[in-house]
């Protein structure tokens, strides 16, 4: 009898030691926890490869309705590939150092977007400018086909890149971080 007790009370210990939840240190700097339970975290490489693939499938599919092989290729290299980048760079950003900065956690969420669109073509118009000037440089006679493709695709990719990556990252930082300059909850 006392020894069916006794194996009952470490069963049910057993049961509740499983059932605690610990707090995980790594939590700050892997991801960010989503407010919900039932959002997904912030995860850098599942931006980076939706920012990648998205644009890329919609380009390409759309080169195909449309026969252009220019787009066909420029949504597997200039488009997907500034996207990819750009989400890149601005999820670590903002993975590292952006709950830490009070404008951002704590002004509307369209205002810090729209901020991070602009930066983000900005960004765009430097990346083409930047292709086009060095091609200019190192092969100054050989005209690309994509080469006049960058100055479209680089700042529209890298503006909806950055668009989704800070509405996503805005999204599960709502309730983790307080608006007094990015503490944990």
């Amino acid at each position: 009898m006392a020894l069916k007790a006794a194996a009952e009370l470490l069963k049910r210990r057993s049961e509740e030691t499983t059932k605690m939840n610990y707090q995980n240190n790594m939590e700050g700097i892997c991801d960010v926890k989503a407010a919900g339970s039932n959002s997904k975290n912030f995860v850098l490489w599942r931006e980076v490869v939706t920012a990648y693939a998205a644009p890329a499938i919609m380009a390409g599919i759309g080169g195909l309705i449309t026969a252009d092989k220019g787009l066909q290729i420029g949504a597997l290299t200039t488009i997907g590939g500034s996207s990819a980048l750009v989400a890149w760079m601005i999820g670590l950003w903002l993975r590292s150092r952006g709950g830490h900065k009070q404008w951002i956690t704590s002004a509307p969420r369209l205002i810090v977007v729209g901020m991070f669109a602009l930066t983000g073509a900005l960004f765009g118009l430097f990346a083409a400018w930047v292709t086009s000037g060095l091609l200019e440089i190192f092969n100054p006679s050989n005209h690309l086909a994509w080469f006049s493709r960058v100055w479209t695709d680089f700042p529209l990719s890298a503006t909806i890149a950055s668009t989704t990556v800070t509405w996503r990252w805005r999204l599960t930082v709502t309730k983790n971080f307080s608006a007094t300059g990015g503490d944990r909850k």
